[in-house]
């Protein structure tokens, strides 16, 4: 990111913790709705969801974070993102808690991860932003998912 450049984000809950992801990353913001079960898949694949007629890999992010399973309210959403994993960019669906804004943030308002005292691992976090309701967490989307992973999930959803 240039300096001075603002970065547009989406910000999310995932119980009492914000994150957010680029806006560039955000395809759609869909209500929940239950997914097509896949067999055999990690734990935190719920399943494929149907957009527009395209079956898009969903994934539990609350599991994928190491937290419990979520358990879908009239607020919870699909963040339906492009991300960047290895040679290509998969489409993918995160279950949130809820979808709250989109707002700007400067360079220099972003902070590196901390090392310690957080229940995620800290590669997968690209920084942290101090607003007046406390901190919101970026999340590297790209380091989320291995490229393993990544190969699983466009499989599961090919098949």
């Amino acid at each position: 990111m240039s300096p001075g450049k603002e970065l547009q984000l989406v910000t999310f809950g995932l119980g009492a913790e914000i994150f957010a992801v680029p806006v560039t990353l955000v395809r759609e913001i869909l209500d929940y709705r239950e997914t097509f079960r896949i067999p055999n898949g990690p734990a935190y694949l719920l399943g494929l969801t149907d957009m527009r007629g395209q079956g898009v890999p969903t994934i539990d992010f609350r599991q994928r974070l190491g937290l419990e399973a979520f358990v879908p309210t009239t607020a919870t959403r699909i963040l339906v993102l492009d991300v960047p994993v290895a040679d290509r960019v998969l489409v993918l669906g995160l279950v949130v808690d809820r979808v709250l804004e989109v707002c700007s943030v400067t360079p220099d308002q972003v902070e590196a991860a901390p090392d310690i005292g957080v229940r995620w691992a800290s590669e997968y976090i690209g920084g942290v932003i101090k607003r007046a309701e406390g901190f919101v967490v970026l999340v590297d989307m790209a380091k989320i998912f291995s490229s393993e992973e990544a190969r699983v999930l466009a499989a599961r959803a090919a098949a």
